[in-house]
């Protein structure tokens, strides 16, 4: 088993831009952390990745009850999170995971921009 980690790419029109925000655990004293924990519970807060000043975001269960309507449909009983990134203090994000899907709405409470589930595609 090897380490965990991220590896990020931002694309703009197609091109690579970034890869910022790559890491991997235990290098450089970096860290994994917890995207999703199995059980939830309202009020868990726990770090889903560190790397010092690279990679800090941290989430909050806020709800496990969460109805979401995306443009590939409704969703009910999903859950709600609250991201925070001491990197970016004024950043707040909402995101909403539908059990057997996965992140179906983000919500930027600063900007107001959505990111939603539009098509599954499989192969």
């Amino acid at each position: 088993m090897g380490n965990a980690g991220e590896n990020t790419a931002e694309l703009e029109d197609g091109l690579l831009a970034t890869i910022a925000g790559s890491f991997m655990a235990g290098v450089s004293y970096d860290k994994p952390g917890i995207i999703m924990k199995a059980h939830p519970a309202i009020g868990d807060f726990y770090r889903q990745e560190f790397s010092l000043n690279n990679a800090e975001d941290n989430a909050q269960t806020i709800g496990l009850n969460a109805s979401v309507t995306v443009p590939f449909g409704t969703f009910q009983h999903c859950l709600k999170s609250e991201e925070t990134t001491p990197l970016e203090p004024d950043a707040l994000e909402d995101k909403f995971y539908a059990a057997g899907v996965g992140n179906v709405l983000t919500v930027d409470q600063v900007s107001g921009e959505r990111d939603q589930l539009v098509q599954i595609i499989t192969e």
